[in-house]
């Protein structure tokens, strides 16, 4: 177990890539987040699950280990049922462009992806969520075989034991309890699926499944069910591809947990937190009265290395979702004069740059390349702004920007120092709230670790 405070994006410490993020005030009144935890660099997620939990927005705890895949003991077993994941007769508009691509390259996406499937998998657990009844906290989780189960424990941390197998298959579960204390389960990706569950939490009857709830023609869902309540409405949440990758999180509302569900637009899109960015997969939760958006950010220049992300969002009167944009701030007030801003504390890039690991000053911006730009939301001042300290190796031109006006410009030249260094210059800006960008120039071997204002 492990404690931190920080109100800044990511809201981990570095080392912990926890995604994926179903967000639920249990009865002891602490914030819980579980989600799935990236620890490999050559597929998604890990064998293993953290919870995280907070009082106050503030102290984080990262709980140990709460489920590993290699407890779960039907994975790799060719007895175990197994129920199907994508169905290739159904096909979306998003499988049908994959399957069009790989034929005019000469490929069977079909057979390819059916053949992998065939292999022998890691007990890798994909994205979780997790519901408390009658004092006994359910994590319902799913594996790369695309099996469904659930693991029970009499605390939201857990540890979670005594796996039992859904009947169902496909990836990113999701649970809900209605007023009345019916709980419903969903799952799916490209087409959703919905059911009551059994009193016992562990069951339900396959001929009531409520087929494509929300679907990727009439809705944009790609994967990622999450689904809330406010006032007589419900909410579905889920990884949105309206922008043509699963960047976004979108949310449609209905006026029951199985529908129907009317589109409604954009809640967050992490579009430009790396080159590689793909998807997104979150949840929304009220807190002491503030509802929020939570959601993960990709690192490293690969779809991989993702982590946990906060933003405040407001409920219009009209029960819509106004989309907010990325911040570096995330829970906490504005950057302030003096304050140091982490380089990986970045929630825009463009161009090649991206967020990457150093021995020495943990995470920096690195492989920039000519016009690329790092974007900060936001740094406030009640009295002006008028210098600007930047800690960077390497040689360039840093243009700093304050909203729309440029306020100042670095030349990093490597003099006798080819290592990191301490950069000052003016800036003049007047007093007031702004989005700070860097623009870079001529880099080479450029990298940057932080950047302060004053």
């Amino acid at each position: 177990m492990e404690k931190y405070i920080n109100q800044r994006n990511p809201i981990l410490p570095l080392k912990y890539h926890i995604l994926d993020s179903e967000a639920h005030v249990m009865p002891d009144g602490r914030l819980y987040i579980y989600g799935s935890y990236d620890a490999r660099e050559d597929v998604y997620c890990s064998d293993a699950y953290y919870v995280v939990s907070t009082p106050d927005m503030k102290e984080w705890t990262i709980h140990d280990v709460s489920l590993k895949g290699g407890e779960i003991p039907w994975f790799n077993d060719p007895n175990a049922p197994k129920y199907p994941g994508i169905d290739w007769s159904h096909p979306t508009p998003f499988i049908r462009k994959m399957l069009a691509e790989a034929a005019a390259g000469g490929k069977d996406m079909k057979a390819e992806f059916e053949k992998e499937e065939e292999k022998e998998k890691p007990p890798l657990l994909f994205a979780p969520d997790c519901i408390e009844k009658d004092g006994t906290y359910y994590l319902y989780f799913c594996m790369q075989d695309d099996s469904e189960g659930v693991a029970v424990s009499d605390r939201p941390q857990g540890p979670f034991k005594n796996p039992v197998q859904l009947p169902c298959g496909g990836i990113d579960p999701a649970v809900f309890m209605d007023d009345d204390g019916q709980v419903y389960y969903y799952w799916g990706q490209l087409f959703s699926h919905g059911v009551r569950l059994n009193p016992d939490m562990m069951s339900f009857d396959r001929d009531e499944i409520v087929d494509d709830l929300v679907t990727e023609e009439k809705h944009y869902f790609y994967e990622g069910s999450s689904m809330r309540k406010i006032g007589d409405t419900y909410y579905y949440v889920y990884a949105d591809m309206e922008r043509g990758k699963p960047t976004s999180l979108g949310y449609a509302t209905g006026p029951s947990p199985l529908g129907p569900f009317t589109y409604r637009g954009i809640i967050i899109d992490n579009d430009g937190c790396d080159p590689e960015s793909w998807n997104n997969h979150g949840s929304i939760e009220c807190v002491n009265g503030q509802w929020y958006v939570f959601y993960h950010r990709c690192s490293r220049g690969s779809q991989q290395h993702r982590r946990l992300c906060i933003e405040p969002i407001s409920i219009e009167p009209d029960g819509s979702i106004k989309e907010v944009v990325m911040t570096s701030q995330g829970l906490g007030a504005p950057f302030a004069p003096g304050e140091t801003i982490m380089g990986y504390q970045a929630c825009g890039l463009t161009g090649g740059i991206y967020i990457g690991t150093d021995p020495n000053y943990q995470e920096k911006l690195t492989h920039i390349m000519d016009g690329d730009t790092a974007v900060f939301r936001y740094v406030k001042s009640e009295n002006g702004w008028n210098e600007v300290r930047l800690f960077v190796s390497g040689r360039g031109m840093i243009q700093i920007w304050l909203g729309e006006k440029l306020v100042g410009t670095i030349d990093a030249c490597e003099e006798n120092d080819p290592g990191f260094r301490e950069l000052t210059g003016r800036i003049m800006a007047p007093a007031g709230e702004y989005e700070l960008k860097l623009v870079f120039s001529q880099p080479e071997n450029l990298e940057v670790v932080s950047v302060t204002l004053l």
